[in-house]
């Protein structure tokens, strides 16, 4: 009579030769069968197709009010976004590089908070916390793909900023249309590259079963700490993202509004210098909330593991920021409030 196959740990994830690394490693355990010994070589040898997502919270008495809660930040996000879009697009006063990059802007958080927060509506509604390990795979390629694009964007913006007040005389020559395109179609392409890479290296993984995800969503760095293969390389690479485009596009941002900064401080005008640093002021409380967060949790991702800490990060850049950027940047606006009368006052008269 044959044995039962015995219950196998998975070896543990092998980051650095040190074992004072400052990344952790990890052990699953697992039960993987002999004739399936050879799952731990390199490759996707993957034998279980769902994640399991385990949310914010566990408690059933709060799943209704935190489906109220995300559903109608996801409903303000889309109107107010949809409306900075609309009047973009429908006001010639408004087709200029600032707010060219604003609608895209717009645009992008629109994808980026739909590619999270519908699925995780669904799934409390349904009391269903699995998703499909392709489902996994394509969350993560948009979260990404949309959230270097936002990243992009904000750096952008600020350098538009920056243009403008430094170099007033020379913003149109700078700022040209069409050197507006080749920006934007450059990191459309950059993002698509590297969100790709990232699936990539992801599919070379092997995973434990009934591998539990302690998010609402399949953010990466929660991803590749489920595998029993050695993830090596999907940290550098993690970490090399982070520094090159969060470390170096927010430390360009600061960059650029020290010298905006710098330029209200000679306005003699008591008025107009409360106006700018309120305008300016509001600008970097969401680029401090969205990086701030966002750099939080994966430079601490491999330091600490507080899985609801993390979590709760991560719905401030996914869910807050792309809900009060309409009013950050555009509905304190002139332009765009002016924009948006129009809109609203030549609708009935076109029925």
């Amino acid at each position: 009579m044959s044995s039962q196959p015995a219950k196998q740990s998975c070896p543990e994830h092998t980051i650095a030769g040190s074992s004072n690394n400052i990344f952790l490693n990890y052990c699953c355990y697992c039960r993987f069968p002999d004739s399936h010994s050879s799952s731990m070589e390199p490759g996707n040898n993957t034998h279980f197709s769902k994640f399991i997502l385990l949310r914010l919270s566990q408690g059933a008495d709060l799943q209704s009010i935190l489906f109220g809660m995300f559903l109608s930040m996801y409903l303000i996000t889309l109107t107010g976004n949809l409306f900075i879009i609309l009047a973009t697009i429908t006001d010639s006063h408004l087709h200029t590089p600032m707010y060219f990059f604003l609608s895209n802007l717009s645009f992008c958080d629109i994808c980026f908070t739909s590619t999270t927060v519908p699925m995780m509506l669904l799934n409390i509604r349904v009391q269903n916390k699995t998703i499909t390990y392709d489902g996994c795979l394509a969350q993560i390629h948009f979260f990404i793909l949309f959230g270097e694009l936002d990243i992009f964007l904000l750096s952008v913006m600020a350098y538009d900023q920056f243009v403008a007040i430094r170099r007033p005389l020379y913003y149109t020559v700078i700022m040209n249309p069409r050197l507006c395109g080749v920006v934007l179609l450059t990191f459309w392409i950059l993002s698509v590259l590297d969100s790709l890479f990232h699936v990539l290296l992801i599919l070379r993984l092997s995973f434990c079963s009934n591998v539990e995800i302690p998010h609402f969503f399949c953010e990466i760095n929660q991803v590749i700490l489920l595998a029993c293969s050695d993830i090596l390389f999907n940290v550098i690479e993690t970490y090399l993202t982070t520094g090159l485009m969060g470390i170096i596009s927010f430390s360009g941002i600061l960059y650029s509004y020290s010298w905006i900064i710098s330029s209200i401080l000679r306005i003699t005008s008591t008025r107009g210098k409360y106006k700018a640093f309120s305008t300016c002021g509001a600008h970097l409380s969401i680029v401090f909330l969205f990086y701030g967060t966002g750099l939080g949790v994966y430079l601490s991702s491999a330091a600490t593991h507080n899985s609801k800490a993390s979590a709760t990060a991560s719905m401030m850049y996914t869910m807050v920021t792309p809900m009060l950027n309409p009013f950050i940047y555009s509905l304190r606006n002139k332009d765009i409030k002016r924009a948006l009368r129009r809109l609203f006052s030549t609708a009935p008269s076109n029925e």
